[in-house]
């Protein structure tokens, strides 16, 4: 019997602009971003906490000072004629800043 691979251990060489998927855009990451200054992220599911501080930084010029990652779990859908079905699981970021830093999303 052939053992598969784990494909969390695999170091994927990725660009800055395929961590870091878009930025996510609600209320409360609006007030985390004024009073905290902490920024959310959907982000490759492979991509390292380390991976993601460097693409943060490279790409909207900042001085990252912590990261934390979330691996969401996709919802249970269904259609209009009864299919279930299930939205596929993805991967949140939390990126903390610097104190000099901000990010403008517009």
């Amino acid at each position: 019997m052939t053992r598969q691979k784990d494909v969390t251990k695999v170091n994927l060489k990725l660009e800055p602009y395929q961590i870091v998927l878009r930025p996510i855009v609600t209320e409360k990451g609006y007030h985390r971003a004024e009073h905290q200054n902490t920024y959310y992220f959907e982000v490759h599911q492979l991509a390292s906490k380390q991976q993601i501080k460097e693409a943060v930084e490279f790409l909207f010029d900042v001085r990252v000072t912590k990261v934390r990652t979330q691996n969401r779990k996709g919802k249970r859908t269904r259609n209009r004629r009864g299919v279930w079905g299930q939205r596929r699981n993805w991967k949140k970021a939390l990126v903390k800043l610097d104190s000099e830093s901000k990010i403008s999303y517009f």
